[in-house]
């Protein structure tokens, strides 16, 4: 049943590229250009975009992460990225974690709140500094912001240009976890993925379609939402295997079927 791999889609030395190691079902990916402050490329956004879809078709795969290489996680992308790269992110079914090991700013923060939990160090900075160019974000960052940290906090980014440290971020809700430093990172990282990691694989995807569908509905629609939701997992081998485990006092031992 284990299996551990690396791979990565470029191996010339010095090359920008997203490195990928998986173990278990456990896919992580690595923005591999420290020296740009892992900006990410058009090369890197179609590796990432190309690695979203096999995580979401493969079904021995049960959750993706995405780190930086360096002391950065993503200081933006380059002007010719494909648009679809953070919707491609935000589309897996499956549980997804940013792991913020350092600076996410711009893009790169798009791609962080895309993602379902953000583990973040408390050194790390975040910044959403497009309209001082002139732009406005365009990767989700105006939708998805406000959902994480309200109205208020998503405007003092964009608008007052605040830059706010891991600590402000866990806070304010865009993280979800927060290290001192790589070593306690390293202990979340290895936690969130072995809670993640025993989890029905169906009921984990069920269980955010309803978060992420829900929010944007009444109380009384998210609520049937649940319930045609709860009635599509008893018909899963996964439900059955739950319940004997329970019974015959054991860990149980899901299938993702």
């Amino acid at each position: 049943m284990a299996r551990s791999h690396k791979t990565a889609a470029r191996s010339a030395p010095g090359e920008a590229r997203v490195a990928v190691a998986e173990r278990d079902g456990w896919v992580e990916a690595t923005l591999d250009r420290p020296a740009q402050g892992n900006r990410v490329n058009a090369a890197m956004g179609d590796e990432l975009m190309a690695l979203c879809e096999r995580v979401e078709d493969d079904d021995s795969v049960r959750a993706l992460a995405i780190r930086g290489a360096g002391a950065s996680f993503c200081e933006g992308f380059e002007p010719d990225v494909d648009p679809n790269l953070v919707e491609s992110l935000a589309a897996v079914t499956k549980p997804t974690v940013a792991i913020l090991n350092g600076d996410a700013r711009d893009e790169g923060l798009e791609l962080a709140i895309a993602a379902d939990i953000r583990i973040a160090m408390r050194g790390a900075r975040f910044a959403l500094t497009q309209p001082e160019r002139g732009l406005i974000p365009r990767f989700g960052a105006t939708q998805r912001l406000p959902r994480l940290c309200g109205i208020g906090n998503a405007l003092r980014i964009l608008l007052a240009g605040a830059e706010i440290d891991g600590a402000e971020a866990m806070r304010i809700g865009l993280a979800t976890y927060l290290a001192a430093n790589p070593r306690e990172l390293a202990r979340l990282r290895g936690e969130v993925a072995q809670a993640i990691m025993t989890r029905a694989p169906i009921a984990a995807r069920l269980v955010k379609e309803a978060v992420r569908k829900g929010y944007d509905m009444t109380l009384d629609q998210g609520i049937r939402l649940e319930e045609d939701l709860y009635a599509l997992l008893q018909t899963t081998a996964d439900r059955a295997e739950g319940v004997r485990a329970f019974l015959e006092k054991r860990k149980p031992l899901f299938r993702g079927a």
